[in-house]
């Protein structure tokens, strides 16, 4: 943006001219009853158009306001003459009741490039067709040569749809620049092209891990409607929420639905609801992603820890009826990079309605290491000829765990193992297992029909000399009645009294659990199996 009103930074402090903010900036108003030959200082002497307001160099402190009602033609850049700060942000916002709307001719509607210090709060951004086609909504990129992060990035009461991307923060490679300590809230990314959300960096290099953004926080986001592009054949589109290239991030009371039924049905990448890859450090919490879509053989489900992610956890989701698996671990990398990850505490209703070779849990690659699958409740169902099992594992895998989760089908399997695991690299310990139809294990080239002969035959479901598990009826409403909505995920909790026998003491074999299950009720006392506790 170019200079304006240069002036008025030379004006003797205490001297404050009108416009001029507590937080030491000036405020700009812009409106279509205004005229750009005014000041913009005051609502009374507005701008009229965004195409004036992108002239003007913002300084640190300084606010541009649209008034809330009204309809802007055109798009906002802030490139690296436009600082803000994390003391004094930019900030792009509405002023007076509800939100204005910008309304993008062919670009994106607010790009933020190589600079930060940014908030951009409480509009709508609509984008036209040329806009859907190639361009993201709000974009922040960095491609800073040996740049170190840029500070300060929030995104809070927006709704972006009809662009490629609805709201994009990457960062090119060649570069060690990124974005620090970047939160989005309470917005909707709906009816966009590749995602509704997401971040990117560099190609992710296991020599020399880095991450090209840091500290990441996604709260209370809508992503749905994002149907990704049918002739983008080399890459996955149709996501509602990913993460890539993140050091420490967070995903926490999201929601993604009805994403990805338009994506390539030759691509060999497939969307999912909420996923990341290439990250560290990274926790996907409390949120709920259902009915998701691929238009190919690939993905389509609701949660994923993708390549080259460790350390990272998912917890206290619902996941339900996505045409894929509703928790997916997955590396197609041999470098031993996708690690020490944690599946707990999660809900599954009757997932990979689309794949039999898929599962409501699911775990597969190369070379994976520790992750470990506890107190997930899944209650998963045949869908015509498509009979996927509750837990789907595949070759690849060393040092899991799959503990305390509770796996109830109407027949189709509740463990499919392409591999016949020995408990050194795959450990079953805990599980109740329950079938309202014909019981069956898949393990590698052979199959059993009951618990105990699974047990004597492969050592699992063993701590020390003791027997664990249990084929008894958990008591799941949910197994008759299928979740079909949030309110749901109350026919998960097991009705039996005495809770689900079977189950081991995880923090008596070194595994904290967590303070609290599904419904945030605090652990206690002996546990029981599944994602909700009985109340003591």
């Amino acid at each position: 943006m170019g200079l304006l009103l240069s002036g008025c930074e030379a004006l003797p402090k205490p001297y404050a001219p009108p416009g001029k903010n507590s937080g030491g900036g000036y405020t700009y108003y812009v409106s279509p009853d205004g005229d750009d030959g005014n000041d913009g200082l005051s609502p009374e002497r507005p701008w009229r158009s965004l195409a004036h307001a992108d002239d003007a160099r913002f300084r640190p402190g300084d606010r541009l306001l649209l008034k809330a009602g009204a309809r802007f033609r055109g798009e906002l850049t802030l490139g690296e003459k436009d600082a803000g700060s994390a003391e004094e942000p930019v900030k792009i916002e509405s002023y007076g009741r509800g939100r204005a709307t910008i309304a993008s001719t062919g670009g994106t509607a607010i790009s933020v490039h190589n600079t930060s210090g940014v908030e951009i709060r409480d509009l709508n951004l609509v984008g036209d067709r040329a806009s859907f086609r190639k361009k993201p909504g709000i974009n922040f990129f960095a491609d800073v040569p040996d740049g170190g992060k840029l500070e300060h990035v929030i995104v809070a009461g927006v709704e972006v749809s009809h662009f490629r991307a609805g709201i994009s923060i990457g960062a090119g490679k060649g570069t060690t620049s990124g974005f620090r300590d970047v939160r989005i809230s309470d917005a909707t990314v709906r009816d966009n092209k590749d995602a509704g959300l997401s971040t990117y960096g560099p190609d992710f290099d296991t020599r020399d891990p880095a991450y090209a953004h840091e500290r990441v926080t996604v709260s209370r986001v809508r992503a749905f409607g994002n149907d990704g592009d049918p002739r983008a054949h080399g890459r996955n589109t149709g996501s509602g929420i990913v993460l890539g290239s993140v050091h420490g991030g967070r995903v926490q009371r999201a929601v993604a639905h009805d994403n990805g039924a338009r994506s390539s049905a030759r691509a060999v990448e497939g969307p999912e609801g909420i996923w990341t890859y290439d990250s560290t450090r990274m926790v996907i919490e409390n949120s709920v992603s259902y009915a998701n879509h691929t238009g190919s053989r690939s993905d389509g489900g609701g949660f994923g820890l993708d390549n080259n992610v460790s350390s990272s956890v998912l917890q206290y989701n619902l996941s339900y009826r996505n045409d894929g698996p509703g928790y997916l671990v997955y590396s197609a990398a041999d470098n031993g990079a996708q690690k020490d990850n944690t599946v707990r505490f999660n809900l599954s209703g009757s997932d990979s309605r689309k794949f039999s070779l898929y599962g409501a849990i699911v775990a597969y690659g190369k070379r994976i290491k520790n992750v470990d699958i506890y107190h997930n409740t899944v209650v998963q169902a045949a869908n015509g000829a498509v009979r996927p099992p509750a837990l789907r594992l595949q070759e690849g895998l060393r040092d899991a765990t799959v503990r305390n989760n509770i796996f109830v089908t109407d027949g189709v399997p509740l463990v499919a193992s392409s591999a016949a695991y020995k408990p050194t690299a795959v450990r079953f310990q805990g599980n109740s297992y329950f079938s309202t139809g014909e019981w069956t294990v898949e393990w590698g080239a052979g199959s059993y029909d009951g618990l105990s002969g699974w047990r004597m035959g492969t050592g699992q479901e063993i701590l020390g000399n003791i027997a664990t598990g249990t084929t008894e009826d958990p008591c799941l409403p949910g197994a008759a009645a299928p979740v079909t909505s949030v309110s749901g995920a109350a026919r998960m909790v097991p009705t039996c009294a005495a809770g689900v026998a079977g189950a081991v003491d995880l923090e008596a074999i070194g595994v904290d659990p967590g303070p609290v299950d599904y419904f945030g009720d605090r652990l206690s006392g002996s546990p029981s199996a599944g994602a909700a506790q009985p109340e003591p």
